[in-house]
């Protein structure tokens, strides 16, 4: 099949200002920098070891939290009390104690409305009076009294009479309510549907804040990018509500004879033993749900650092059995309105709570709450212990990346408590990097994708990049989402992958997860533990990748043999040309077409930029390419490979008729190709944050019809029309004026399978097979040059392994405005017993843009009205 050039014109009009990169001469790498032998900033202590574990000394405060409110559904408000068992475990008597206190940032004074703009993620769309205090008492030694508070924006202080010694417990009680936000930061918020609202409830009490030994009081302002840092404790919280809410929150539900009929606790308790998800309460329940009065519901949520809840009368609820090791149970299970029921969108949803934590629990760490739900709601994702909410519009793909990611952070930061005011990628790339891991695993890589860490590169060095240990309030909005989640996740990876391999990492990333279960670690914790454990000091990696933004630029400079003589062996040299070390691999092929991987240690760079490996060839190398997967985030790609020029002749029994021949062979033979009457594909390709589409119809034997678009321009860039023998080509809404001659070029150009044209003795064209094999993207092709009698000028390039076409070089033509475009084929696969190429590249003088095939249909019988 051919795919014309035209794309050039779209692409014309986005990419005209693009430049070529130039090749780097000089070397910005210092081994004395990279490989500097001071990296931690102190030496272990009692409270936190050399080796990264907690010490023998180490402390942590605890906070246990009694809560009672009431939701109100016709004000939007929470209105109630808790009480905080506060215990003072550090070695310090503290004077006072702080709180935090973050519904106070949808206030219209508050630091983040000041700080964050309106329109983002993050920014208040509406305000309320934040956390409305009635009664704030200090209960100590069996004494109730008024405490001495001050309310600084996210932060309240409590002054104490007397300080609170080591050892020694005080408790809070405070009295409170406050009206929920319809969007509050995309963390909490409401959502109306056809059958109520839908209520997603979290930083809904004051809580404590982390006194530590790293910092003392950990108490910075809450401005809605940075997440959270709390204490660990023990939860036991009511709400009580309109008796037709259905309630799902963090931990167990303790009194569901109180709160569920007799129906919903039968279905319950035949879910809890079913692999299949369950029907709790379907749409015919929340269509008749009319009970009158209040309930209250109660539960428990132990060794936790946080609560939250989700209530609604429009729920239907689902659940299944979660099998977790050692023989444990949880329970799996979805709360979501009707509107997005169904198995295209939340209807698998307990499946995907299920196959996520079923796999984490395995692979790292288990599990360690009884219930794990997932909510539909306004909020787009948002994770809590026990409980997540996700976009209710989230649907296949979506919603399962959006699950296991909320769901993931179970384990970063509710299980690992780090500090995510300040390292958002100790929670968020983690998270991000078992993910990946997940997907992969889930349902057989239902919904994994392929990516390349080289083609990231340009993501990880923007010029807005920062360090990843830049708080994330500080880091630019623009690089967040890249320096919170996708460069450590990638970080972990590379560990992972390319310098310490699966099995020492999984080790050590676990045995990390050990240690810090339901404590709080800092950075250098995680690195000392991965260091100790993996047996491997990774400083140069943590110093350029975490603390620095170093770039990678890894290069093959150039290959010479021992005496002139192949046979004596190949003298190969490397360059390490940015600032960042890495492993190599590289894969040398000779000229007998003997491939070799030899895997080269980061040590080589220690002592300079360049390294040269004295390989010990029999024969002349063709190629030597550096990380030939992508393996790498390496920013310069072009310098990677060095190629040798010796020319390989084509065999005396290879032909232009037997290549094309296979060539039809290998993408369903000619019958199956003269039995396509018609063709329809549609293409979309992204190139520096623009779209083009492609789109082509096909309609033997003589109606063809493909038109170019930018969306984002609301333009059709390019159609050809050609019926019979009319032909036309309208660019940018203008016809071109084509002679008789050229409307004859476009015609042979524009073949259905212009293999099958060629080889009819009818047509009279001339081909010229090229006397030598040509490397093609480093595949060896065949090159046959095609000249149609009307005048079309053709080169097509054919794996020589699989016979498929790989290259088409067109030269011009009346509707072409560049005097040569290259089209490169790949990603075969089979559409109705034809092969089709997937990805399809077109590259001219000015630009290259890849196209991903997302619809193809043989023979769906395209009428003779669509082309027009």
């Amino acid at each position: 099949m051919k795919f014309n050039k035209i794309y050039a014109i779209a692409a014309l009009l986005l990419f005209t200002g693009m430049r070529q990169g130039m090749a780097q001469i000089t070397s910005a790498y210092d081994a004395r920098e990279a490989f500097a032998p001071f990296f931690y900033p102190a030496p272990g202590n009692e409270f936190r070891s050399a080796g990264g574990q907690p010490g023998p000394k180490y402390w942590q405060n605890a906070a246990d939290y009694k809560i009672a409110v009431t939701l109100d559904t016709v004000q939007h408000r929470i209105s109630g009390s808790v009480v905080i068992t506060y215990k003072n475990n550090s070695p310090d008597q503290l004077p006072f104690v702080w709180l935090q206190m973050d519904q106070n940032i949808y206030r219209e004074d508050s630091r983040g409305t000041a700080t964050t703009p309106a329109g983002e993620r993050f920014g208040n769309r509406s305000f309320t009076q934040g956390f409305e205090l009635r009664n704030v008492s200090v209960i100590s030694n069996g004494k109730t009294i008024a405490a001495n508070y001050l309310v600084n924006d996210t932060r309240m202080q409590v002054k104490l009479a007397d300080a609170l010694k080591t050892g020694a417990s005080l408790q809070l009680k405070i009295d409170y309510a406050y009206t929920i936000p319809e969007y509050g930061t995309d963390r909490t918020g409401r959502l109306r549907t056809n059958h109520g609202w839908v209520y997603e409830i979290a930083q809904w009490y004051p809580r404590m804040a982390v006194y530590d030994d790293i910092l003392g009081w950990n108490n910075l302002p809450y401005l809605g990018a940075a997440e959270f840092y709390l204490e660990y404790g023990n939860f036991d919280y009511t709400i009580t509500a309109p008796a037709s809410i259905l309630i799902g929150g963090s931990g167990e539900l303790m009194n569901e004879a109180q709160v569920l009929s007799p129906v919903e606790i039968g279905r319950l308790a035949k879910a809890r033993n079913s692999d299949a998800t369950v029907m709790i309460r379907d749409s015919n329940d929340v269509k008749n749900n009319s009970p009158k009065g209040n309930r209250t519901w109660h539960f428990v949520c132990k060794n936790s650092r946080d609560v939250a809840w989700g209530a609604s009368a429009a729920f239907v609820w689902d659940a299944a059995r979660m099998n977790l090791p050692n023989g444990k149970k949880g329970l799996a299970q979805s709360l979501y309105p009707i509107e997005v029921a169904g198995p295209k969108a939340w209807g698998r949803s307990t499946e995907y709570v299920k196959g996520c934590i079923e796999h984490y629990s395995d692979t790292w760490f288990p599990y360690t709450y009884p219930v794990a739900t997932n909510v539909a709601g306004i909020v787009g994702g948002m994770e809590y212990p026990g409980i997540v909410f996700c976009g209710w519009k989230a649907t296949q793909r979506s919603l399962w990346g959006v699950t296991d990611h909320e769901f993931g952070h179970n384990w970063f930061p509710m299980i690992v408590g780090s500090n995510e005011r300040k390292y958002a990628w100790m929670d968020e790339g983690f998270n991000t990097f078992i993910n990946g891991i997940s997907t992969q695993r889930f349902n057989k890589g239902e919904y994994a994708l392929r990516s390349s860490m080289r083609g990231s590169a340009g993501m990880f060095f923007t010029p807005s990049a920062t360090s990843l240990m830049t708080t994330p309030d500080v880091m630019s909005a623009n690089y967040l989402g890249i320096g919170a989640y996708y460069k450590p996740a990638a970080g972990l990876n590379l560990l992972r992958n390319e310098i310490l391999g699966p099995e020492r990492f999984d080790y050590a990333f676990r045995e990390y997860i050990k240690r810090w279960a339901f404590k709080h670690p800092t950075p250098y914790d995680f690195f000392r533990t991965i260091e100790n454990a993996a047996g491997e000091d990774l400083s140069w990696f943590w110093r350029g990748w975490f603390i620095n933004t170093w770039k990678l630029d890894q290069a093959v400079k150039g290959v010479k043999y021992v005496n002139n003589d192949p046979q004596q062996g190949a003298l190969i040299t490397i360059q390490n040309l940015e600032k960042l070390p890495m492993p190599v691999t590289l894969v040398i092929t000779d000229a007998a077409k003997k491939t070799d991987t030899l895997r080269l240690p980061v040590e080589i760079w220690q002592r300079g930029s360049e390294w040269t490996v004295n390989y010990p060839s029999r024969t002349s190398l063709i190629s030597v390419v550096i990380d030939p997967l992508g393996s790498l985030p390496d920013i310069n790609g072009a310098n990677n490979t060095w190629k040798d020029d010796s020319v390989k002749l084509v065999p005396a029994d290879v032909t232009a008729t037997t290549i094309l021949n296979r060539y039809v062979n290998a993408i369903g033979g000619a019958n199956a190709l003269k039995a396509v009457k018609d063709l329809s594909v549609d293409q979309e390709g992204t190139a520096d944050g623009g779209t083009v589409e492609y789109h082509l119809r096909v309609k033997q034997p003589a109606l063809w019809l493909q038109w170019v678009t930018v969306p984002s321009q609301k333009t059709t860039a390019y159609k050809l029309l050609i019926k019979g023998d009319e032909v036309s080509v309208i660019r940018l809404n203008k016809e071109v004026s084509l002679s008789a001659a050229d409307k004859a070029i476009v015609k042979d150009k524009n073949q259905l399978f212009p293999e099958l044209f060629y080889l009819s003795p009818d047509n009279n064209v001339k081909m010229e097979l090229a006397p030598a094999i040509i490397a093609v993207n480093n595949v060896p092709a065949y090159l046959i040059s095609v000249a149609t009698s009307n005048g079309a000028l053709v080169k097509n390039y054919y794996d020589v392994n699989t016979g498929l076409k790989i290259r088409t070089v067109s030269s011009a033509g009346e509707e072409s405005i560049e005097k040569e475009t290259i089209t490169d084929y790949a990603d075969y696969k089979a559409v109705s017993g034809i092969q089709l190429p997937h990805t399809t590249s077109f590259t001219n003088s000015l630009f290259k843009v890849t196209m991903k095939l997302k619809n193809a249909t043989v023979n769906g019988g395209i009428p003779d009205a669509d082309f027009k």
